[in-house]
């Protein structure tokens, strides 16, 4: 079992929901990016997705865009947020990191090099945005070779045949994209989504995550109560992005300690 299987398996043994908040690694500044990832966990991260900066992050709305650029100016790449995930683990080998990035700098080194080079570093799971499911399954057999977990998106338009392709290649968990757009968009329908979650649950028992849309402790609230996973992303990062080195980690760990207690709060 995965270090994200036997996570989701854990809290469902006492009826929590996942809390996965997600940072751009080298956001605001290389230096910070370790002591964010511990600070996540200190406040109730239950695992964390870290974003790998890319230059044309086509699923990020602005607020993720900005926090990509701001990394890049640092010249953060694919081998600098393995080696953070590597200093990470020094000292916490229990939460798991989900990469989540797109394929252009994967296929730069090649599949099987990003493969090894992830699994020394103790990743446990790789979300591939521009990874198309009908064309991934070498990619996938290379990180299910090394006890990596590939988890995949789905979206309110995914049609059910292709829910059965996805969920058929992912483990760990699948992410249900809340929201038609880019990350950060507002208006979340929880009555919609929760229908839509229903739904993907009749076509497999791998866990649910929902992610976009979520920005406060209600709707966090209302996403757990539905879902095995609630992930924040821009909330996140525009928490990061309004600070500066004095109360950054503070900043973060206000706005974890709501967003916990509202997941933790949710009847299922």
């Amino acid at each position: 079992m995965s270090r994200i299987q036997s996570t989701f398996a854990s809290l469902k043994q006492q009826g929590k929901t996942a809390l996965i908040p997600y940072i751009t690694a080298g956001d605001p500044h290389p230096k910070h990016t370790v002591n964010l990832m511990h600070t996540l966990v200190k406040h109730g991260a239950d695992m964390i997705e870290l974003g790998v900066p890319f230059s044309d992050p086509m699923a990020d709305g602005p607020v993720i865009q900005r926090a990509s650029e701001r990394a890049l100016v640092h010249k953060v790449g694919l081998t600098a947020v393995l080696e953070m995930v590597k200093t990470f683990r020094q000292t916490d080998q229990k939460t798991p990191i989900i990469l989540m990035g797109y394929a252009n700098p994967i296929e730069a080194i090649g599949a099987t090099v990003f493969a090894d080079r992830a699994k020394a570093a103790d990743v446990d799971g790789v979300i591939t945005v521009d990874y198309p499911p009908e064309e991934c399954g070498d990619f996938v057999k290379e990180l299910r070779a090394r006890g990596i977990d590939p988890v995949f998106l789905l979206s309110p338009t995914t049609e059910p045949k292709r829910v059965e392709l996805i969920v058929n290649q992912a483990s760990g968990f699948v992410y249900y994209v809340s929201l038609k757009g880019v990350t950060g968009a507002a208006n979340l329908n929880i009555e919609e989504v929760s229908g839509r979650v229903a739904s993907i649950r009749k076509q497999t028992d791998l866990p649910v995550g929902v992610g976009f849309g979520i920005r406060d402790a209600a709707t966090a609230k209302a996403t757990a109560a539905i879902a095995d996973a609630v992930v924040v992303g821009s909330r996140m990062v525009q928490a990061i992005e309004a600070s500066n080195d004095d109360n950054l980690l503070d900043n973060v760990a206000a706005l974890m300690t709501e967003l916990k207690t509202a997941v933790d709060a949710a009847k299922k």
